[in-house]
């Protein structure tokens, strides 16, 4: 039998997302509690996010948004990590506030955001491994984050990945 490279793609890809999905899971957390939320957009749900992401720069006057819609289109898959509001109860202020009792309901944990910052530097590491073009993007998981793909996630985070003769987003206009 005889595979061809480009009909394995969607394969590879999944396969490859999911020890992404593997690393951003094992990712150390602050105090060892286990708040993110990984999901993986992929095929029609990425057009679904890039036309979100327009919509987006559009309302926000960002035109970064909107090259970042047209970018995400050339991927095969999008890694999404989140993390769910929780004070650690630390009282650290690294949120900016003194104690966790007197931080808003609406301002991150910190952590919550160390956290989720690991965790996308693991899968984005694990995709280098894996020789998986790929890319942190704030504008795709601040727009996954409006379309409610990891409900209850007040940050989320997107990687999106292409197997490509070249990386599509790396020299961006």
């Amino acid at each position: 039998m005889i595979y061809d490279e480009r009909d394995e793609r969607d394969a590879f890809i999944r396969q490859s997302a999911r020890h992404l999905m593997a690393a951003a899971r094992t990712a150390p957390k602050g105090k060892g509690l286990d708040i993110i939320e990984i999901a993986l957009v992929m095929n029609d749900d990425i057009k679904r996010l890039s036309d979100t992401l327009y919509k987006l720069s559009e309302e926000m006057s960002h035109a970064f948004m909107e090259r970042d819609a047209e970018n995400i289109l050339e991927a095969e898959a999008i890694l999404l990590i989140g993390t769910k509001p929780h004070a650690h109860g630390l009282n650290c202020e690294h949120c900016g506030y003194p104690n966790c009792c007197d931080k808003p309901e609406n301002t991150l944990c910190a952590l919550n955001v160390i956290d989720v910052g690991i965790a996308i530097g693991s899968a984005a590491a694990m995709a280098a491994d894996l020789r998986i073009d790929s890319r942190i993007m704030f504008s795709a998981g601040f727009a996954a984050q409006k379309m409610g793909i990891l409900p209850h996630c007040r940050m989320v985070m997107a990687l999106p990945m292409s197997v490509a003769a070249k990386n599509p987003f790396f020299d961006r206009k």
